[in-house]
């Protein structure tokens, strides 16, 4: 519990100082959680029998990323050149796949090398959901944001306020919940510690802080009713995808670099699925 803290201590801040340089500061913070998540990956997909090219992993993972955040060197009197970079970011995760492959070529045996590529493509597209976090940085702000509010979370920093929210209020409410009257496992086979009781406490929190912070962004908070759980439980199935890919690999954690915490993919693991759904959220919903 004290490393856990003392873990937090080093989080919290890091993520303030990235969110207050937005939004080039929330892409920056994107960029190297996707290199060291996909070397994290990579480590452990070598641990599961699965390995992939060199650097690939992290490299592709950057590149959707980066891609993803193309948006925002858009001319703003320029509406065909911000069409263009947009485009851009939807063929990117194709160019990924295709260049690993290229890469894959040089591998004299055809089954190492298509071994390697799919591993690394998978690797690399995982890891790479990150780019959600990229996408929000550059998404427009809610129309329904002004005053106070409109200064503090504008220029970008919305949308990924909300999905941090969200996520770590699922993370919170779960932990404390479970811990405290945790009884009945969930999928014990993939998670040991996890309880249905604090699986339901984290999507009662996620539901809470979603519609406040819809409140806040002047949106209808009652879309938290759906769109709250909708987080949760995408959070909740992107920490389980993490952990199944952890057990395969016969690993605890995914790395040590933060006290009580692990690696970079035991922190952002909820986020890698929460974001993606927050961005259909927006396209198709608050745009």
């Amino acid at each position: 519990m004290r490393e856990r803290t003392l873990g937090a201590l080093v989080i919290v801040p890091l993520v303030g100082v990235a969110f207050a340089a937005s939004p080039i500061g929330i892409v920056a913070l994107a960029l190297a959680l996707a290199v060291l998540g996909g070397r994290e990956a990579a480590r452990l997909q070598a641990a599961a029998g699965r390995p992939t090219l060199r650097g690939g992993v992290a490299t592709g993972a950057s590149l959707l990323v980066a891609t993803a955040a193309l948006p925002l060197l858009a001319r703003a009197d320029d509406p065909a050149h911000a069409a263009l970079l947009g485009r851009l970011t939807e063929v990117s995760p194709g160019l990924v796949v295709v260049g690993l492959a290229v890469v894959a070529f040089l591998r004299r045996d055809p089954a190492e090398g298509f071994a390697a590529w799919s591993a690394t493509t998978f690797g690399a597209l995982y890891v790479g959901l990150l780019a959600a976090l990229a996408w929000l940085a550059s998404a427009a702000a809610p129309a329904g944001l002004n005053g106070a509010a409109a200064t503090l979370l504008g220029a970008g920093r919305a949308w990924p306020v909300l999905l941090v929210a969200a996520v770590w209020s699922f993370d919170t409410g779960a932990y404390l919940v479970g811990l405290t009257i945790g009884r009945h496992p969930f999928l014990p086979w993939i998670s040991a510690r996890k309880t249905v009781e604090g699986v339901a406490g984290g999507l009662v929190a996620a539901t809470c802080a979603t519609a406040v912070m819809l409140s806040i962004l002047g949106r209808n908070p009652v879309e938290g009713l759906l769109l709250g759980p909708l987080l949760g439980a995408a959070a909740q199935a992107g920490d389980l995808a993490e952990s199944l890919l952890k057990r395969a690999a016969g690993a605890k954690d995914s790395g040590s670099l933060i006290p009580g915490h692990g690696g970079i993919l035991d922190r952002t693991d909820s986020f890698l699925f929460a974001g993606p759904l927050l961005v259909a959220y927006v396209i198709l919903v608050a745009a």
